[in-house]
């Protein structure tokens, strides 16, 4: 019994001499702290974007912001607020976003690129400073996608019928990524544009059975084929559009379209 006893005593002395032994957790450091927030700005960011792909615009907003929160120079989170107020239509929080992203990260290729796209949809007279983004982006040997900058290029010179020049960026964007789905359907913009309705109506044709559905193909569809007065072909994209991609932009703009027509 007093052997027991002087066991459980030395155990628990042992366990004594342990506690006091325990190292002391240290203070983060300045930089450690640094690293930290920075990760949790990138990580909420990074859910930003997946909510913002879902159209979880409120969400994503409030994800971006707690971003912002733990880091309030992290560019990306301004990028993604304004790719977000792009979409609902807020301008003026777009512009401020994506002008305050380039604030801090002047040469950061993809808030160029998303920052040019929405000067070339939303500023008439901004085709020119749009297309300088673009060229800053694409000339980042570091930038991952400069395809699809370059058929942004494209598709925003279209808009003034500046054919030569949307072709060669087209053109561009193929040598990069042979066969890139979006520079393909540029040039079939390209030519239905240029009033060649026959040769886009084949070249349409032949882009939907080589790539899968999206809303601007389908869209694009639908006006070639009006164009072409195939009531038939038009009809049949018109309600593909809307099935597989009822809310999207493209299938508000066929349903007004429509209306329009039968007024």
């Amino acid at each position: 019994m007093n052997r027991l006893i002087r066991t459980g005593v030395l155990g628990f002395l042992v366990w004594l001499a342990g506690c006091g032994h325990a190292p002391v957790q240290e203070k983060p450091t300045p930089e450690e702290l640094k690293q930290r927030a920075l990760q949790s700005a990138k990580i909420h960011t990074e859910l930003a974007g997946q909510y913002y792909h879902r159209g979880q615009y409120r969400v994503a907003i409030e994800e971006a912001e707690i971003a912002l929160q733990k880091k309030t120079d992290y560019a990306p989170a301004y990028n993604m607020l304004g790719l977000v107020y792009m979409d609902l239509q807020e301008d003026d929080r777009a512009e401020w976003n994506f002008e305050r992203g380039l604030g801090i990260t002047p040469n950061d290729p993809d808030i160029r690129n998303n920052f040019g796209w929405f000067l070339c949809q939303r500023k008439p007279d901004g085709i020119e400073q749009a297309i300088g983004h673009f060229m800053a982006a694409v000339r980042d040997p570091l930038y991952e996608t400069p395809e699809r900058t370059y058929t942004n290029a494209g598709l925003c010179v279209l808009k003034q019928n500046d054919f030569e020049r949307a072709q060669s960026y087209f053109q561009e964007a193929l040598v990069i990524r042979p066969g890139y789905p979006l520079a393909r359907l540029g040039l079939v913009e390209l030519d239905f544009s240029r009033g060649e309705v026959k040769k886009a109506w084949a070249a349409i044709n032949r882009y939907l059975q080589t790539y899968p559905p999206a809303p601007g193909s389908l869209w694009l569809a639908v006006r070639i084929a009006r164009a072409n007065g195939d009531v038939n072909a038009e009809t049949n994209y018109a309600f593909q559009l809307q099935k597989r991609f009822p809310d999207s932009r493209e299938a508000r703009e066929s349903r007004a379209g429509r209306l329009n027509h039968e007024r």
